[in-house]
């Protein structure tokens, strides 16, 4: 099963795990849209009550259960300005599971959390980007209820943004 450790993005096992996202997008990233714009996150954007960033530890390495889990994967959510109606949003960054993690619903269980910890810091709204070569990505946000969007950014990576609403707005003065 796999376990949430809260970190920061300059930890040693975030540091290996952003590094080896960033070598395997910018190794896959279409040609026709140019190259892939490496963009370190601000490690005081992931911290509370502004946002937080996640290592998941796997399963043992090897077959020996007494090993340490190894990390499988990381993500982090961070505040950003509220939309037009003033909702609060938080935005998913670097959501990204190992190839030896991959198809185990390691990335569904990564983003869960992150939205868990979203509205528990007060999320009204979670919105992410994504580039429509990672069509694994696109399915699991779409699937996860996240709806496209108008780009609320311009990241110069992204093809495609997406939003979903995790805790309904209320009338003023209602409780």
């Amino acid at each position: 099963m796999p376990r949430f450790r809260e970190t920061s993005v300059s930890s040693p096992d975030a540091a290996a795990l952003l590094t080896e996202y960033f070598t395997e997008r910018e190794s896959t990233f279409p040609s026709a849209q140019g190259s892939y714009t490496t963009s370190l996150p601000d490690a005081t954007a992931f911290l509370p009550p502004g946002g937080v960033f996640v290592v998941v530890d796997g399963e043992p390495a090897g077959s020996d259960p007494g090993r340490a889990a190894e990390p499988s994967a990381c993500g982090g959510i961070r505040l950003i300005a509220p939309s037009a109606s003033g909702a609060v949003r938080y935005e998913v960054k670097h959501l990204y599971v190992r190839p030896t993690g991959r198809g185990q619903g390691l990335g569904r269980a990564l983003l869960d959390e992150l939205e868990r910890r979203a509205s528990d810091l007060g999320a009204d709204e979670i919105v992410l980007d994504t580039n429509d070569s990672l069509a694994a990505a696109g399915g699991l946000y779409r699937s996860a209820g996240y709806a496209t969007i108008e780009p609320y950014n311009a990241n110069p990576n992204a093809t495609t943004w997406y939003g979903k609403t995790v805790r309904p707005e209320t009338p003023h003065g209602a409780a």
